[in-house]
C-alpha cells in the first residue's frame, strides 16, 4: 500500500530530513501526491496541501509546461528507462523563476507507477557558471582582440600566452609564440642582457615601463627588427609569478619623429634666412625713411604751390562769371526790346529767331551758373531753394531745349511716373537733367533713342537717363 510507504521511517528520512525538494508523482494521474516541507517552501507555498491543490504546479513545475503530446512522451520515456535527469527553469508561486535540476526515479506501489522526484536548486550554480562564462568571454575580448600586443611568460622566460596582435607584430602564426622564450623575440645582441633584466624583474616585480631613456626593439621571425614600446605588469597564479608584457609597434612614431627633426632643421634654416632678410629690409627701410625726410621740404613746397593755384582758380571763376554775366544780361534785355516793336511781314520769322536767342541765352546762363557753382562749392555758399515742381512740365521744357543737339533720327523718349508736383530745387534739378541728357545724346549714335524716366515712391524721386552709347 502507498499509505504504508508514506508511514515508514524511510519516508521520514527521504522527505523531512532532505535539504532538497522531494516529491512523489503519480504517473497515471500526472500530478504530485506528496511533497516535503523543504519543497513546499522552495516553491513559495504556505502548505503541502496548497501546492497539491494548485492545478498547474501540482502537475508541472516548469516555467513553460510541455504540450500534452510532449508531456505524454516524456512520461513514457521516464517509465521505460526508470530514471530521468535534466536542468530546467522552475517557477515559484509568486512568478519568480530559478534554475533547478530534476533527478527522477520510478517505482511501483499497488501496481501503479510512481516517480520519486528530487529537485535541486541550481540557481546560484547556474549564475556562477554564467558569470564564469561571461568572464571568459570578456577575457577573450580584452586579451585576444586588444589593439596592442600582449605576451605572458613565466619566471623562466617561457611564453605561455600571446594574443593575436602579438603574433602579427612578431611575424608568427597563431600559437607559435607559445613555443618560444622571450629572449628569442628580442635582437640577438641584447638577448643575454635581457635575460639579466628579466631575472631582476622576477626578484622585484612591479608595474613599470621598459627602456627608460633607451630605444627598444623587437625581432620578427624573419630576423628583422622594429622599434617598440613595452610596459610590464605581473600576477600570481597558484603561487607562481607570471609577467605580462604590453608591446606597441612604434615604427610610424619613430618615422614621424625623424620627419619632425628634419622639419625643425628646415625651419631653423628658414628662420635664419628670414632674420637676414629682415635685417636687409630694415636697412633698406631706414634708407627710404632718410630719402623721405629729404623730400619732405619739396613736398611741402609742392602743396603750397597747389594751394596757390587753387586760390587763383577760385578767383578766376568768380571773375569770369562776373564778367560773362553782364554782356549776357544786355543781350537778354535787347531781345526783350525787339519784341516790343513788332512790324513788317517778317514778324513771324523774327519772333522765331528771338525765341531761339532767348533759349540760347538762358542755356548759356545755366552753363555759367554751373561754372559759378565750382567757386561757390569751394566757399561753402551753395544753397538749395525748394519749390513745387511739375516734373512732366520740367522734363518737357528741357527736352524741347535739347532738340538742337539731336543727331540724325535721334529721339528722346520720356516716362514720367510722378502724378503730383514734387518739392525740390528747380534750378539744380534742371542742371542735373541737362547734364545727363547732354552726355547721353553726345555718346549715343545716329538713330538712337535716349530714355528719360522719373519715378516717385516713398517720398523719393528716382531720375534716370538711359542712352545707347
Amino acid at each position: 500500500m502507498l499509505a504504508d510507504f508514506y508511514s515508514s521511517s524511510l519516508t521520514d528520512l527521504l522527505f523531512e530530513k532532505s535539504d532538497d525538494f522531494v516529491g512523489i508523482y503519480d504517473l497515471r494521474k500526472e500530478q504530485f501526491v506528496r511533497v516535503n516541507q523543504v519543497g513546499v517552501r522552495l516553491l513559495g507555498f504556505s502548505s503541502e496541501q496548497d501546492l497539491l491543490n494548485d492545478p498547474i504546479r501540482s502537475r508541472s513545475l516548469r516555467t513553460q509546461p510541455l504540450e500534452d503530446q510532449n508531456w505524454a512522451s516524456l512520461i513514457d520515456r521516464i517509465i521505460a528507462s526508470g530514471y530521468h535527469e535534466e536542468i530546467t527553469q522552475i517557477v515559484r508561486q509568486d512568478g519568480r523563476t530559478f534554475w533547478g535540476q530534476f533527478i527522477i526515479s520510478t517505482f511501483s506501489a499497488n501496481d501503479r507507477p510512481y516517480a520519486l522526484v528530487r529537485l535541486i536548486d541550481q540557481d546560484q550554480q547556474h549564475k556562477t557558471e554564467q558569470e564564469l562564462e561571461h568572464s571568459v568571454r570578456r577575457y577573450e575580448a580584452i586579451f585576444s582582440y586588444a589593439t596592442i600586443g600582449i605576451i605572458v611568460c613565466n619566471t623562466e622566460g617561457q611564453i605561455v600566452s600571446a594574443n593575436q596582435l602579438a603574433d602579427r607584430l612578431f611575424g608568427y602564426q597563431a600559437g607559435e609564440l607559445v613555443r618560444l622564450t622571450v629572449e628569442q623575440i628580442v635582437p640577438v645582441g641584447v638577448s643575454r642582457y635581457h635575460e639579466k633584466l628579466r631575472q631582476s624583474f622576477n626578484a622585484d616585480p612591479h608595474v613599470r615601463s621598459m627602456g627608460h631613456n633607451r630605444d627598444l626593439h623587437g625581432q620578427r621571425k624573419d630576423g628583422s627588427v622594429f622599434p617598440v614600446e613595452v610596459s610590464l605588469s605581473y600576477f600570481r597564479l597558484e603561487g607562481e609569478l607570471y609577467v605580462v608584457a604590453y608591446v606597441i609597434d612604434i615604427t610610424f612614431k619613430k618615422e614621424a619623429e625623424q620627419q619632425l627633426l628634419a622639419h625643425r632643421d628646415h625651419i631653423e634654416q628658414l628662420n635664419a634666412d628670414l632674420e637676414q632678410k629682415v635685417a636687409d629690409r630694415t636697412k633698406a627701410l631706414l634708407n627710404t625713411l632718410e630719402q623721405l625726410e629729404q623730400s619732405k621740404d619739396e613736398l611741402s613746397k609742392a602743396l603750397e604751390t597747389e594751394r596757390e593755384l587753387g586760390e587763383l582758380k577760385s578767383r578766376f571763376v568768380s571773375m569770369a562769371s562776373h564778367e560773362f554775366r553782364t554782356p549776357l544780361t544786355t543781350i537778354l534785355t535787347s531781345t526783350t526790346l525787339i519784341e516790343k516793336y513788332p512790324g513788317g511781314d517778317q514778324q513771324d520769322k523774327r519772333q522765331r529767331h528771338l525765341s531761339r536767342i532767348r533759349a540760347s541765352v538762358n542755356h548759356l546762363n545755366d552753363i555759367l551758373e554751373e561754372f559759378l557753382s565750382v567757386g561757390k562749392l569751394e566757399e561753402g555758399k551753395i544753397e538749395a531753394h525748394a519749390s513745387e515742381v511739375d516734373l512732366a512740365e520740367l522734363v518737357g521744357e528741357v527736352v524741347a531745349d535739347m532738340q538742337g543737339m539731336l543727331k540724325a533720327d535721334q529721339r528722346i523718349r520720356t516716362q514720367i511716373a510722378c502724378l503730383t508736383p514734387v518739392w525740390l530745387d528747380l534750378s539744380m534739378l534742371r542742371k542735373i537733367l541737362v547734364n545727363l541728357l547732354s552726355n547721353a545724346l553726345k555718346y549715343s549714335g545716329i538713330g538712337s533713342i535716349v530714355t528719360v524716366r522719373c519715378a516717385c515712391l516713398n517720398s523719393q524721386l528716382t531720375l534716370s537717363v538711359e542712352d545707347q552709347g
